[in-house]
């Protein structure tokens, strides 16, 4: 019986019409995995970097007529919450699993982020060629880096700095199908891959 990884039906949750519905079917089949990986995640980046990480499974306890349509585990050093510090996240739409570190909106300080990223641009630059940026959380689309060129990011960069409502992360994405999520150990694998890469960008 497997601990971490999605299968193919637990994307499926997405399509269940409802919120009270999709909530239920969300709690039984996919929580479960979003609070073993917080668990084996957190120490692991406590581990990795130093700081000490918490894990905050998405609740949406604010929605009461539309059923989410993407559910996540976030990460980040403080325990009360996520969205205004830099975080990483893991997290599934029904097409798609995506585990991404950066930071949003809330952020007041994610200009330190654009500081960071104009110094080490090479950084972003350097990914393997299945890492894309996301501008947008809510939004399910993703621009592949080896799409973008340096002007492109500076671009992105710059808008992250100087737009209130800007975002940015950066992110590795699977489709619900990938031979990965066959089990934890792939999966894990993975993820242990992914967060080495992203922790590059976290300071």
């Amino acid at each position: 019986m497997t601990k971490y990884t999605f299968k193919q039906k637990d994307f499926k949750v997405f399509s269940v019409e409802g919120l009270e519905n999709r909530m239920q079917a969300l709690d039984e089949q996919v929580r479960p995995q979003l609070n073993a990986l917080g668990e084996r995640y957190s120490n692991y980046l406590t581990e990795q970097t130093g700081d000490t990480f918490y894990y905050h499974v998405a609740k949406h306890a604010r929605r009461t007529v539309n059923p989410p349509k993407d559910t996540w585990v976030a990460f980040a050093t403080n325990q009360r919450g996520y969205k205004m510090l830099p975080h990483f996240q893991i997290g599934l739409f029904e097409s798609q699993l995506f585990i991404m570190f950066g930071v949003m909106h809330e952020n007041k300080n994610k200009g330190h982020m654009a500081d960071f990223l104009n110094k080490n641009i090479h950084l972003l630059e350097s990914l393997p060629s299945d890492y894309s940026l996301c501008f947008d959380h809510y939004n399910i689309d993703k621009s592949p880096i080896d799409s973008l060129s340096q002007e492109d990011l500076k671009h992105h960069i710059k808008r992250l700095k100087d737009v209130k409502k800007a975002e940015f992360f950066v992110a590795r994405t699977l489709d619900p199908k990938s031979e990965v999520l066959n089990s934890d150990k792939s999966f894990t694998a993975y993820l242990d891959e992914t967060f080495n890469e992203l922790i590059k960008f976290y300071s």
